[in-house]
């Protein structure tokens, strides 16, 4: 069965990130024949969910695995319990209702210099879209480096117990080093 890759970046990044050029450049040279969609993500959550969600459709009866980094991984888990597949966590945000409340106002991504308003309607999105138990646990890997700046690693850490884990020390929230662990992260989405 055909497998189907969708990388989704984090929240204020894009398609242009370097994890994402990396895991394209990747693609390209070992898997050619592997579909792969790097979407430009919404900086609004429903919107984010209801684009990814129409995306995830176009590929019914396929083999579906997501790579997610930061936001990326709290919407490619809402994405795997939906509809299935498997999923790599880079760095996940586990919590991000909790994190965003600092960032209420306008802002500016810096790949898309999009201007964009956060509001408090747009933290209770991200609470519908929670995901608090796992169907399969088995079907994710989080990789977690312990100096992330941004993120708690002990709450994916929690939440991703029983999956496969990966805990470097040290690093930071780009997770350093990510592509030296990509020819094991598509042996695992792959099988």
């Amino acid at each position: 069965m055909e497998h189907v890759l969708i990388y989704i970046h984090g929240f204020m990044s894009s398609p242009q990130s370097v994890k994402a050029q990396q895991t394209i450049t990747y693609v390209r040279e070992y898997h050619p024949e592997l579909t792969m969609e790097v979407p430009q993500v919404p900086n609004y959550p429903l919107e984010a969910a209801h684009m990814l969600e129409s995306l995830v459709s176009k590929y019914a009866g396929k083999k579906l695995a997501f790579i997610g980094s930061s936001m990326g991984g709290f919407m490619s888990t809402h994405l795997v319990e939906k509809f299935g597949g498997k999923a790599v966590l880079i760095n996940p945000a586990v919590r991000p209702f909790e994190l965003l409340e600092g960032f209420l106002g306008t802002h500016i991504n810096p790949y898309t210099n999009q201007e964009f308003t956060l509001q408090a309607a747009h933290i209770q999105q991200l609470i519908d879209l929670n995901t608090t138990n796992l169907n399969d646990p088995r079907v994710y890997w989080a990789l977690l480096q312990t100096n992330d700046e941004t993120l708690d690693y002990r709450q994916a850490e929690q939440k991703y117990a029983n999956s496969r884990l990966t805990i470097e020390q040290g690093g930071d929230h780009s997770f350093q080093n990510y592509a030296d662990h990509l020819p094991e992260i598509f042996k695992f989405l792959l099988s």
